[in-house]
């Protein structure tokens, strides 16, 4: 009985024990990401009934070098450049369709929103992130961590092309800020990472340019790119 409870008493063996004292380690990075757009409707809009959302999200994929440099026992600086890529639908709306079933104010019924155009933008972006990580203390296998900083990046597929109906055009550079959190796992031969940040563009990603149908353009004043990134880390 006295060998079974020491043994139930027993620390679980640590993988990896020397692995976070490195001055630097390498590693690579696979993720899926959602890109998004918070678009601000100008006075055009107002005035025309002409609206944009983005009306679905689209599964991406991102693929990292992870560069990590130790800055003490509760930090860590990391460099991940690499590429990401996904598209996101802008679709255009009024509100003159068919009144919709009940509804109806002093002013008369509700009208239905009615789609009128739909534009895909593509992206693939080289990207530049810096981020520091602050770390909890490790317990057995694992820990919690915490990461935020900035990430530069120049679109590759900007695809404005009136021949293919597409009117917009978004600007190669953009600069996002980014926040997250994660849990690191430590096994036999390698530290593996689950990690979900959320990353906003700083700014306007909307590119004017001359085109037949400025009325898409006109109908926003400003477009800020949002990201969900939940990545996979093999360090």
């Amino acid at each position: 009985m006295v060998p079974l409870i020491a043994g139930a008493q027993r620390a679980a063996v640590r993988n990896l024990p020397e692995h976070d004292h490195k001055a630097v380690h390498f590693g690579f990075s696979l993720g899926i990401n959602t890109m998004d757009f918070k678009i601000r409707s100008s006075e055009y809009a107002l005035e025309n009934d002409i609206f944009a959302e983005v009306s679905n999200l689209s599964p991406g994929f991102n693929i990292n070098v992870v560069s990590n440099f130790r800055m003490g026992n509760s930090f860590d600086l990391r460099i991940l450049p690499g590429v990401s890529f996904g598209q996101r639908k802008i679709d255009y709306y009024t509100m003159d369709g068919q009144p919709l079933p009940g509804s109806g104010t002093a002013d008369g019924p509700v009208a239905r929103p009615r789609i009128f155009s739909s534009q895909e933008l593509e992206s693939s972006f080289l990207e530049l992130p810096f981020l520091v990580k602050y770390k909890s203390t490790r317990i057995n296998n694992y820990r919690v961590y915490l990461l935020s900083g900035v990430n530069f990046r120049y679109d590759l597929a900007r695809n404005f092309n009136e021949d293919d109906e597409i009117y917009l055009s978004l600007n190669s550079f953009d600069t996002y800020l980014e926040n997250g959190i994660g849990i690191d796992f430590y096994l036999p031969f390698f530290k593996f990472s689950t990690e979900l940040k959320f990353a906003v563009g700083f700014f306007d990603a909307l590119e004017r340019n001359e085109t037949s149908r400025p009325q898409f353009q006109n109908a926003i004043e400003r477009v800020r790119s949002n990201m969900f990134i939940i990545s996979f880390h093999f360090e």
